[in-house]
């Protein structure tokens, strides 16, 4: 999901989304906001069911707290602006020449069998706490088992196995633990990253499905939010199909790739207009490009969102600091 490099593309349209109305939202920089092809969020209607969770959070009644995280849930914290994402977790010197750039928010592959960087030395609780007091907001994606009929190769040996139910809720407590281990706190999103699959084939979905849907429980019954990125055109699809159905356990919030240069946060066709709203959706809109902000480039994927962003108590101290690898994920995108 992150790039490889080429040559930058431009006219980029900047997203400014109206002010999220929930306890505590984040804003991006000036520099981050100009006029959006999207405009406003629609007026507050009926939403669908599995949209959005209330600003409460994830713990309700017999939801047990998050690993580590006595007493009632903190509510999340939302970011409307502009986001990239990138295959290393960039260093602290890089991070801080970027605060110049349109950007507020960096994802950061925490976690998953199917992470394609293996190796990572900058993404550790000290990374995380640092970044987050610099003023970044961070987007935890964590690249797990992948469909059986995933059309990248190289994630072919990342497929679900025969119990995608027991599979699915062993990995959603592996992304509560790596994610807590970061100084990541409960109420906290945590992104699934399911590439593109082989669209039509209805046993795969329902595999696909089973799985998602058993890491949903579990990520929410830890006191985190389970988030779901996709190709528009495949799993974002499928999982809309499912919310029309009235199926239970799907995402709390949507982050979908289609690459047409610009964003389009709220007139995604797949989607429903109201479907993952207020303030639960990301588009990854663009990708494979290179940016330079203060004298530092970096390969990146470009996103426009108003969605959860991860919570990160100030700590009291850090836990050792033991790497946690990102992911690059090349697989072919809509």
């Amino acid at each position: 999901m992150a790039a490889v490099v080429m040559a930058a593309l431009a006219g980029t349209v900047l997203l400014d989304v109206p002010p999220p109305a929930t306890p505590r939202t984040e804003r991006p920089p000036a520099t981050a906001r100009a006029a959006s092809d999207t405009g406003p969020v629609p007026a507050p209607g009926p939403v669908p069911a599995t949209a959005t969770r209330s600003a409460a959070g994830p713990g309700s009644a017999g939801s047990p707290a998050a690993l580590g995280s006595p007493g009632a849930p903190a509510a999340p914290v939302h970011f409307a602006g502009k986001a990239f994402d990138t295959c290393e977790a960039p260093s602290l010197a890089v991070m801080k020449a970027w605060r110049g750039s349109p950007y507020g928010a960096v994802g950061i592959y925490f976690g998953g069998r199917g992470r394609g960087c293996p190796v990572q030395k900058e993404l550790t609780p000290a990374w995380v706490a640092s970044a987050h007091a610099m003023g970044w907001r961070l987007l935890p994606l964590f690249v797990g088992s992948q469909a059986p009929c995933v059309d990248s190769l190289a994630k072919r040996r990342f497929a679900i196995g025969a119990n995608p139910t027991s599979q699915g809720t062993k990995e959603g407590g592996d992304a509560v633990r790596a994610a807590s281990a970061l100084g990541i706190g409960s109420s906290s999103p945590l992104y699934l990253d399911i590439e593109a699959y082989r669209r039509g084939d209805t046993s795969c979905a329902a595999t696909t499905l089973s799985f998602v849907r058993a890491w949903n429980r579990e990520v929410r019954r830890l006191g985190y939010l389970p988030g779901f990125y996709s190709s528009a055109d495949t799993g974002v699809r499928d999982m809309e199909t499912q919310r029309r159905a009235g199926t239970k356990d799907l995402p709390d919030v949507m982050w979908f790739a289609r690459w047409r240069g610009q964003p389009a946060l709220l007139t995604e066709s797949v989607l429903h207009p109201e479907a993952w709203t207020p303030h639960a959706r990301i588009h990854q809109y663009s990708g494979n490009v290179t940016e330079t902000y203060g004298g530092r480039a970096l390969a990146i994927d470009r996103n426009a969102m108003d969605a959860p962003v991860a919570r990160v108590p100030a700590p009291g101290r850090f836990a050792p600091p033991v790497p946690v690898p990102l992911s690059f994920v090349p697989s072919r995108r809509p």
